[in-house]
């Protein structure tokens, strides 16, 4: 079949579904999937056409297709402004495959449990100067406690002017990016105006980054951040990689790793604080430091319910594709939705229901469970946030009591790619108060 002839989907103009999909993200996600199925086809403003797939056998075929026929880089255009040319979520085939084998090693699991420590001392300071008693918006403050780990933790910054000067700039530049505006291609605005504004902060931040990254070449190596072992990474050939390629992984992984676990933790928090029953078997297993399976559960059920990136990356169709029972030409996006995935009743039962006791029973399915999506293109940080969600949580947890505010029911808000809390998971938080000595056994 020709791009013309595509599964059927919504018929209002562009800019019609384009202000759906952005005002009324989940609203307009379920109303497309009850008339027309698990697989629909969308027309928005500035892209080629969007092709819904949520059936889990589809998922697969689309996250297994050879490099060379689905171009996830291409569809991720939208972000290049940002991260830069040499991000590993803009390139394709050949390029991506190298890329990502130079920055893979950087996200092993014992060199993550190597930055735990500092994780964990910049999540407890963050959240004991969160106010007390006071009703208080906890998603801004989770993006600045987020903000803060990657300082540390990804760029390896030291306190000082560095620190302070590259924070305010990179605040900047993701505040735009999490705006309408970013999402218009810069050519069609002239003069001065936010496109201006974003490429004069975005130079300064450079500057401060080509900066750091000369210093750190002939500086200190042994040091346990990701930009130390990005920077020790070789290719087969010996070569490392370039100050340009390691300025753009590094604002790759600010981009993929800043926002989306803000607001994952904001959406677990704004969950807990009406979970009572949930939160309570959670500090059980906290106090008795015995593992940490139901907290690992929490967080793949935070995940499903509410994924901040609704969809995986959109894969631009380069060569004909045959996908479930049809064939897909070239110039078409296909589009894994992971919201849809994760609330099909014939995959979760009772799928609005907010459950970690799901995650105890089975674990996630690889076609099923996408919330950092599949195949060659999941995401190289997946390890790295839930590893910062575990300690942010427990952090919380340990220092506070969650009181819940409103009427239980909070709508997304769409900021870019992510998906937030509306009202930015509104919550009372109370001092806790440590368990007296033998208090459990009486």
């Amino acid at each position: 079949m020709g791009s013309s002839r595509l599964p059927p989907g919504p018929r209002k103009p562009r800019p019609l579904q384009t202000l759906g999909w952005w005002a009324r993200p989940i609203a307009f996600l379920e109303t497309c999937r009850a008339r027309y199925g698990k697989r629909f086809t969308i027309r928005l403003l500035g892209t080629p056409p969007f092709v819904m797939l949520s059936d889990p056998d589809q998922v697969k075929q689309v996250f297994t297709a050879p490099a060379e026929t689905l171009h996830p880089g291409e569809g991720a255009r939208i972000l290049e402004p940002i991260v830069g040319a040499n991000s590993v979520i803009l390139l394709d085939e050949r390029d991506h495959m190298d890329q990502r084998k130079l920055m893979l090693p950087a996200f092993h699991g014992k060199r993550m449990e190597r930055l735990s420590g500092l994780v964990t001392e910049v999540a407890e300071r963050e959240v004991d100067g969160w106010p007390r008693g006071d009703a208080i918006a906890l998603h801004p403050r989770l993006q600045a406690l987020t903000l803060e780990i990657i300082l540390h933790a990804v760029f390896g910054l030291d306190p000082g002017s560095r620190l302070d000067a590259i924070r305010d700039r990179l605040t900047a530049i993701l505040a735009f990016g999490a705006s309408p505006v970013s999402m218009v291609p810069p050519l069609r605005l002239r003069g001065r105006g936010p496109w201006e504004r974003f490429v004069r902060q975005r130079d300064q931040a450079d500057t401060l980054l080509f900066e750091l990254i000369e210093e750190r070449r002939s500086g200190d190596g042994d040091r346990d951040d990701v930009l130390a072992m990005l920077l020790a990474a070789r290719r087969e050939d010996g070569s490392p990689m370039s100050d340009q390629e390691l300025r753009d992984e590094l604002m790759t992984l600010l981009v993929a790793g800043h926002e989306t676990t803000a607001s994952e933790l904001a959406w677990a928090l704004e969950r807990l604080s009406r979970a009572p029953a949930v939160v309570a078997r959670l500090r059980d297993e906290i106090d008795a430091d015995d593992g940490d399976a139901y907290l690992t559960a929490t967080i793949q059920e935070t995940l499903r319910r509410r994924p901040v990136l609704p969809n995986a990356a959109p894969r631009l169709v380069k060569q004909a594709v045959g996908i479930g029972d049809w064939t897909y030409q070239p110039g078409v996006c296909l589009v894994a939705n992971a919201y849809l995935v994760h609330h099909d009743p014939g995959i979760y039962p009772e799928p609005y229901a907010f459950r970690p006791e799901r995650f105890l029973e089975q674990t996630p399915g690889t076609y099923t469970w996408i919330p950092f999506g599949g195949g060659r293109r999941r995401c190289l940080g997946a390890s790295f946030a839930t590893l910062e969600m575990k300690i942010v949580l427990r952090a919380v947890l340990e220092a506070t009591d969650l009181h819940a505010l409103g009427d239980g029911f909070e709508l997304s808000r769409r900021r870019s790619i992510t998906l937030s809390p509306g009202r930015g998971a509104r919550t009372v938080l109370g001092e806790r108060r440590p368990v007296a000595a033998g208090a459990r056994e009486d």
